[in-house]
């Protein structure tokens, strides 16, 4: 009797805890994709805009896209919605949806959750919160068109290892027609996703109690991270087709990917993205080995993001962030007039401890040099080899100093215009990129097209950060200041700083731009159509300003649109066009002819919308890029890109300015060559358009920085705003010599 009262006592104890959990919400819900307003745009405004996207006799119209969206399905994006990290809750895809329809009023989007987060569950609400997107409108002439996709999240800790991201997007959305599955990217992505966060997440119960009102949001990530860990893996070797809808599938290599995307023989386009990122991205990484055999699939991977929330990846420098000696070791490199590498800085801060201590030169000088020599081999993570140091003491080290809002620690490997410059010559005929140029936001908070007012930095942009000085203490520990740096050479990898701190998240946070958007040249409006303009490649990105262009290849009997590849031994002559974009009027549209609240625009548009005036911002200039590709292995890039190769001023007109101009050496030089068109815009201010915003000395080199936080230490209602020149990068048009 007395154990059965033991018994008894022990079962009530326990549901008293489990009821007073579940009350209290100590145990984690897995998070919808919520439930979009069921209503379309008014006719009216569709029709206004389709009128200014199609003005001045041209045939087709031009669509404005995000084709790199992340809601709080993916897992940085849940991340920093918690209060923690200064977030503001979930980010669900119906979020997206109605911020694309009513706030943004884009023509379409991409959704493109990270593939690694993804769960059977997740994969199945995200396709019918899709179609339900689509929902509202007539597909033959929709005000909106959402596509299905995701990104694949693949992730090198060395230079031969690393391919970088791609989103992957497809036409269809119905069962049948669209993927039973995502597939992810192997190695360290899944195995962080699925093996190391779901143990990391719980540490998050301290936080729960210590934010008690919002403890539901941490408990729920916990269950997210959980869920993750319960996926079973595919079977290896079963074509994809074949594998069951509940596994989890992954690829390791481009190759790996392109293999199993034709074996779903679905259509599919795949879009590189990041590949200038320095944050994640080994120094010495370039796009070369990804044009060996198999690595590109020319009808798949057929666009390249020039420009992202992240910042430009466009533009090549022949600086390098390491190099190698002879025996393949890493070293730092000196710095340039335009380039200070990251790992040469480091000696510097070594060197003015070593001073300040009263130590002779020629110590200091050793000490110096042996603190590049770290910096250099631990790539990404150099930066914790110097221990003690504030991250203004790295100055604008790593940075592009003369790139258009650059990307941070730029990889000038991994740029749209080196990738048009290399060749692969293990085959009789070179292989090369033959990609279109567009852009997009990657924002995470469910906000597609998010570059249309420079407003709101914490929603419209990746700023983020700790929302106290204990929770940044947690994230970025401090070391104590040493005057010696750290060889981590021998196995202490990241053994100093945890999470963030790896990654510079901190220094990260002043190059978070609103991002970019993709442009098409369409026939119509409808899914099929603005996935035929995508597929010719008669693309466009721009740095979020709704710009118009054209820009062509003209002869007396044919027109060779941008994105277009023709064989020709012929002087061309191109026509370039470009409009400057509307002026925004404060506030939204009259939207009460539709289902959309005051509350809801409030909470996701924060009552300021795509909201055109009248008038138009003034082209400036149209500059042009010509890349000879290279003709035999090892040929110099540095020498193969012109940059600018011609420059015409323009005449201030709301008409906008078109220019014409011939190559005059193409038949002499009788070799391949592409060209490519950027519209310049009249200057206006620009989030984190200043990125570190130094401070320089009579030389040119940065003495001081400004850093726009991503925490408390800038103000929210701090935009960073810095006059920048917007600008819309053309699809390029690929010459072919042939010499009749």
């Amino acid at each position: 009797m007395k154990y059965i009262g033991i018994f008894i006592g022990a079962i009530v104890l326990v549901t008293g805890i489990y009821v007073t959990g579940v009350y209290l919400n100590f145990y984690g819900e897995l998070e919808e994709p919520g439930v979009s307003v069921d209503s379309e745009l008014p006719k009216q405004l569709v029709q206004n805009k389709l009128r200014a996207q199609e003005p001045f006799g041209k045939t087709k119209q031009i669509l404005f896209g995000d084709t790199h969206v992340h809601t709080t399905y993916s897992t940085d994006a849940f991340f920093w919605s918690l209060p923690i990290m200064n977030g503001e809750g979930p980010h669900p895809i119906s979020d997206a949806c109605d911020f694309a329809r009513f706030c943004a009023n884009l023509d379409f989007w991409v959704s493109t959750d990270h593939a690694e987060a993804l769960t059977p569950r997740k994969w199945k609400s995200i396709k019918e919160a899709v179609r339900n997107c689509n929902a509202p409108t007539d597909a033959k002439d929709p005000d909106l068109v959402t596509f299905l996709g995701y990104e694949w999240t693949q992730v090198g800790t060395t230079a031969e290892t690393h391919y970088g991201h791609k989103n992957v997007m497809f036409l269809g959305i119905e069962e049948g027609k669209s993927p039973k599955r995502p597939i992810g990217a192997g190695g360290v992505a899944t195995n962080g996703m699925r093996n190391t966060l779901p143990g990391q997440a719980t540490m998050l119960r301290p936080a729960a109690f210590l934010d008690f009102e919002n403890r539901h949001r941490y408990f729920n990530f916990i269950s997210f991270a959980q869920e993750l860990q319960g996926g079973v893996f595919c079977e290896e070797g079963v074509s994809s087709d074949l594998l069951d809808e509940n596994c989890y599938e992954s690829a390791d290599t481009p190759q790996d990917l392109f293999r199993k995307l034709n074996e779903l023989n679905l259509p599919a386009i795949v879009i590189p993205h990041g590949n200038t990122w320095g944050f994640y991205s080994p120094p010495a990484i370039t796009l070369d080995k990804q044009l060996e055999s198999d690595f590109n699939d020319e009808n798949l991977q057929i666009l390249f993001e020039v420009m992202s929330g992240h910042g430009n990846s466009e533009e090549y420098r022949s600086w390098r962030a390491v190099v190698q000696d002879e025996d393949g070791s890493l070293m730092c490199p000196e710095p340039t007039k335009n380039y200070l590498p990251s790992c040469w800085r480091a000696g510097e801060i070594i060197y003015e401890r070593c001073i300040s201590e009263g130590l002779d030169d020629k110590t200091c000088l050793f000490r110096a040099e042996e603190a590049r020599d770290n910096y250099a081999v631990m790539g990404v993570a150099g930066h914790l080899t110097i221990p003690g140091v504030e991250i203004e003491d790295w100055l604008d080290s790593g940075q592009c100093r003369d790139c258009f809002i650059p990307s941070f620690n730029y990889r000038p490997g991994g740029s749209a215009q080196y990738g048009m410059a290399i060749s692969n010559f293990d085959e009789e005929n070179p292989k090369r990129f033959n990609f279109g140029f567009i852009a997009s936001s990657d924002n995470h908070r469910a906000r597609p097209g998010t570059g249309y007012k420079e407003i709101d930095r914490f929603v419209t942009t990746e700023a983020n950060g700790p929302s106290s000085e204990f929770v940044a203490d947690t994230l970025y520990p401090k070391d104590e200041v040493k005057s010696e740096s750290i060889d981590l050479r021998e196995g202490e990898l990241l053994g100093l700083r945890a999470g963030f701190g790896a990654f510079e998240a901190e220094r990260e946070a002043s190059f978070f731009s609103t991002g970019g958007l993709a442009a098409v040249h369409s026939s119509g409006r409808d899914r099929n159509s603005i996935w035929k303009g995508l597929q010719r490649k008669e693309t466009y990105g721009t740095s979020g300003d709704r710009i118009l262009l054209w820009f062509d290849l003209v002869s007396e009997d044919s027109v060779v649109p941008m994105g277009g590849n023709t064989e020709t031994s012929n002087n061309p002559v191109f026509r370039a066009k470009a409009v400057g974009a509307f002026k925004q009027k404060e506030g939204c549209p009259d939207y009460s002819s539709t289902n959309i609240s005051d509350q809801e625009i409030e909470r996701i548009c924060k009552n300021e919308c795509y909201n055109p005036s009248d008038e138009r911002k003034i082209i400036s200039r149209i500059e042009v890029i010509k890349v000879t590709p290279q003709t035999y292995e090892g040929e110099n890039v540095d020498n193969l890109i012109s940059d600018p190769w011609r420059v015409f001023a323009c005449e201030p007109s709301q008409q906008g300015c078109e220019v014409e101009f011939s190559d005059e050496e193409f038949n002499s030089d009788a070799r391949d060559a592409s060209y490519y068109v950027r519209a310049i815009q009249e200057p206006s201010p620009a989030v984190n358009a200043g990125n570190l915003r130094c401070t320089y000395d009579d030389e040119g080199n940065c003495v001081e920085v400004n850093i726009c936080y991503g925490d408390n230490r800038t103000s929210r209602d701090d935009d960073c705003l810095v006059m920048s020149e917007e600008r819309a990068w053309s699809s390029p048009i690929y010459l072919n010599y042939y010499n009749l």
